[in-house]
């Protein structure tokens, strides 16, 4: 992002934005994408972020819609204060800069996820599914994304044959069956600890939702206790998964689903997104200049090795994902063959 957006910013905020002249700004977070955050703090001590998000490469009007709805449904959101399309540029509320990845702990960890799977279980029971607002997460989306796995982690990152990737093919097929089985829910398809904010009032502020779809019911679950930066013992992450399950049961989002069938869901899922998830990773690297994510694909393919253990369908990755993992360096880089 070149200096000329930011004074890009300082210009719309001393020309009206802010409705106040004397402020100071600081970066205040970046992300995979091609937005950037600033931190506005006023000469009487308010506080605001900005986004900038530059036109040719993003587009805002998701993020406003999508936070009005999430608003009305009752989560806590940013509000957006000033919005100017064609420049790319928005004010929003402050929810604060500690970010759940930061403070989660032993101690602190049954509190935290505990008021993140409350304002889950209420986007997914208010979020309506015959909205023409969200677009579906259909068979074609799940296998793309699955398909970054093979092009840039396997054939781009690790210089594996093209024969490997499509020795994956019906694996992929299978499960992205199993996604579609689900019941069908709104989606906020990166609901982990870096999108979390620790609030005093109606904990957690939520973040980057403005990708959002109606798709597979376990699908935020699993972004939030299968977190690609934080993982925790298997039987703590149980232990949520049920307590999910008895308030998504009460709100009715899984009539007829015993838990063991939402807990095999959620570990197939689980194996869907950490495929994506080391995928974009790589080309974060290769295509975007990226580096920093490549430390976080051991971890991320650790939980799909976890799973294959499990399920004969998926034997063959297994095998690729196990081959593969003494390779992959926490520090981001690739050992020899």
């Amino acid at each position: 992002m070149s200096d000329a957006r930011l004074a890009l910013v300082e210009a719309w905020l001393k020309g009206g934005a802010l409705n106040c002249a004397g402020f100071r700004i600081a970066p205040a977070s970046a992300d995979a994408s091609f937005r950037r955050y600033f931190r506005v703090v006023t000469d009487a001590g308010e506080r605001f972020i900005v986004m900038d998000a530059p036109p040719e490469k993003e587009d805002c009007r998701p993020f406003v819609a999508v936070a009005q709805a999430l608003n009305g449904f009752g989560l806590n959101v940013p509000k957006v204060l000033s919005l100017d399309l064609a420049q790319g540029l928005m004010l929003l509320s402050d929810l604060g800069n500690e970010q759940y990845l930061q403070a989660l702990s032993e101690d602190t960890a049954d509190r935290l996820y505990g008021d993140a799977i409350e304002a889950l279980v209420r986007l997914q029971q208010h979020g309506p599914v015959t909205s023409s607002m969200l677009p579906h997460y259909s068979r074609e989306l799940l296998l793309d994304e699955m398909q970054l796995f093979s092009q840039w982690l396997l054939m781009r990152h690790l210089g594996l044959d093209q024969a490997v990737a499509m020795s994956l093919h019906a694996e992929y097929e299978w499960l992205a069956t199993q996604a579609l089985a689900q019941p069908l829910v709104w989606v906020h398809r990166d609901y982990h600890s870096r999108n979390l904010m620790v609030t005093a009032e109606r904990n957690p502020g939520v973040l980057d939702f403005q990708d959002a779809v109606v798709g597979p019911l376990t699908y935020d679950l699993v972004s939030l206790l299968k977190d690609c930066y934080i993982a925790w013992p298997r039987e703590r992450v149980v232990g949520w998964v049920r307590g999910y399950f008895n308030s998504a049961a009460e709100a009715g989002l899984c009539p007829g689903v015993g838990f063991e069938q939402l807990l095999r869901w959620f570990d197939l899922m689980g194996v869907q997104r950490h495929l994506k998830a080391a995928g974009i990773f790589s080309r974060l690297n290769h295509r975007d200049g990226k580096p920093g994510y490549l430390g976080d694909i051991p971890l991320t393919l650790n939980y799909v090795a976890a799973v294959c253990g499990d399920y004969p369908s998926l034997s063959r990755l297994g095998e690729v994902v196990e081959e593969i993992l003494p390779r992959l360096s926490p520090a981001g880089g690739v050992d020899p063959a």
